[in-house]
């Protein structure tokens, strides 16, 4: 007994100590050294070469016109089903995955067993008289009989070498939408009669204003196809984008009536569009070209007006 209450009095000072600590509270370094912040995220990934980091206001039209795209590539390298349904931030490729189209590939050709040459009379007797055969001068002549004739299409026919058919070629393969103009050569034109009101600016419009009345004729600048024929890039009303080749887009904004539709091909000068004042204060032509997907001062390219 004295034992016991020996052992517990040398205890009690040690468990007096333990529960004396209170626990050591967690502190908030705020986050690991280093660590990137989602805005400087985002940043960082839009800053990568083919992607766009989505803003307030953008559409999937509006980022594809600015990066010289068609909006339905855009949507297919994102897979995007609903090309309405972009959210702030989201990261999008616009430019094509692997810059290269997809090539066919050929099976390969598998060597056909050898083949098998029987004789033309396969009742004519096979025993031959090599000797006679020795004995002959090259190029002569025998007498005519029936197993001489049998020898000399048994001979023909092993001469003559098996057809050998010609390897596959790979598939060609066609793009979807084949530029009109092919490099920079693109023969431009005023797309409709009228007095320039709104010159091009540096940081400012993104192109020129033709004046005119509601459905006077809007032209195509020059041969291209329609890339898109819409309302849905806001301030630009009806619209209508051709692309001419891998370099040039043109944009006709502001139509009352669009008479293309998209993935058409058109020819320079047919009428595209009628002029109205959809989104804007009175009728006008707003007449864009587009380098890359980069606006560029339409009077550079249009001949003397």
């Amino acid at each position: 007994m004295n034992a016991v209450r020996l052992m517990f009095a040398l205890l009690l000072p040690i468990i007096g100590g333990c529960a004396s600590h209170a626990p050591a509270p967690v502190e908030d370094r705020g986050g690991l050294p280093g660590a990137v912040k989602p805005a400087a995220q985002a940043a960082a990934m839009d800053s990568r070469t083919g992607y766009h980091t989505v803003k307030k206001g953008d559409t999937l039209y509006s980022i594809a016109l600015d990066n010289g795209q068609d909006y339905k590539d855009v949507a297919a390298w994102n897979n995007l089903d609903n090309p309405n349904l972009i959210k702030v931030g989201q990261q999008l490729r616009v430019t094509p995955p692997d810059n290269g189209a997809p090539v066919a590939v050929a099976k390969p050709v598998t060597s056909s067993a050898p083949v098998e040459v029987k004789p033309a009379n396969a009742t004519a007797p096979t025993s031959t008289n090599t000797e006679i055969f020795k004995r002959e001068p090259k190029g002569g002549k025998l007498a005519y009989s029936d197993e001489a004739l049998a020898r000399a299409r048994q001979g023909d026919a092993a001469e003559k070498p098996a057809e050998v058919k010609p390897e596959a070629r790979p598939a060609e393969v066609v793009p979807a939408e084949k530029p009109v103009v092919a490099g920079d050569d693109v023969e431009w034109m005023w797309p409709a009669n009228g007095k320039l009101i709104a010159p091009f600016a540096e940081g400012g419009g993104k192109g020129i204003d033709i004046a005119g009345k509601a459905g006077d004729p809007v032209l195509a600048a020059a041969s291209g196809v329609v890339s898109y024929a819409g309302a849905g890039l806001r301030g630009y009303g009806n619209l209508v984008v051709l692309r001419h080749n891998a370099t040039y887009l043109s944009v006709y904004a502001h139509n009352s009536k669009i008479l293309v539709k998209e993935k058409q091909t058109v020819a320079r000068g047919q009428k595209i569009a009628e002029m109205g004042s959809t989104d804007a204060e009175s009728p006008r032509l707003h007449f864009e070209i587009r380098r890359q997907g980069k606006p560029a001062d339409p009077q550079k390219f249009l001949p003397a007006h």
